[in-house]
């Protein structure tokens, strides 16, 4: 998502006219800031067989890409059941290796790592801990803006501040 440069954010109700492509089952997450740092924003959808099943939105007036990112995850793990298998999808491929590639090792050696300080340390182990209390959820990444239609229309939930 990049605000501010953008004359493409869609509505929600855009996005469902405009995109068909993509998976029609999982949970899809966006989040951005314009500038960044700056005001900025994230959302999340759940989505079954093409039909929403819950959508969340929110938004910060001063923060960064990589925060509302981290936020959007913590929300879409924080919206489905524990026992749910599910993919939760995100286009931040740096996010998704955080929890799937490097939380646990950082965990062992108490949250430290040789490169210095974790970034967004208090939201990387909340997402770590929500992410082990749902193992049956999957973390993917991917491509920002792809046409997917449910990883488009989380784009414009977490964009809908930009446009109010």
């Amino acid at each position: 998502m990049s605000y501010g440069y953008r004359t493409d954010i869609l509505s929600t109700a855009e996005v469902l006219e405009r995109y068909s492509a993509g998976p029609n089952s999982g949970v899809f997450t966006d989040g951005g800031a314009m500038p960044n740092p700056g005001p900025g924003g994230w959302g999340v959808v759940h989505v079954q067989d093409g039909h929403i099943l819950s959508e969340k939105c929110g938004h910060s007036p001063d923060t960064t890409n990589n925060r509302m990112e981290l936020t959007a995850l913590i929300e879409a793990f924080k919206l489905i059941p524990p026992d749910l298998e599910v993919t939760i999808h995100s286009d931040s491929n740096l996010c998704v290796q955080t929890i799937n590639e490097w939380a646990a090792g950082w965990e062992k050696k108490g949250w430290k790592r040789k490169t210095g300080p974790i970034a967004n340390l208090e939201l990387v182990q909340e997402l770590w801990a929500l992410s082990k209390t749902r193992p049956k959820a999957k973390l993917a990444w991917i491509k920002a803006h792809n046409g997917w239609l449910w990883n488009e229309y989380a784009d414009a939930l977490a964009s809908r501040w930009a446009v109010k």
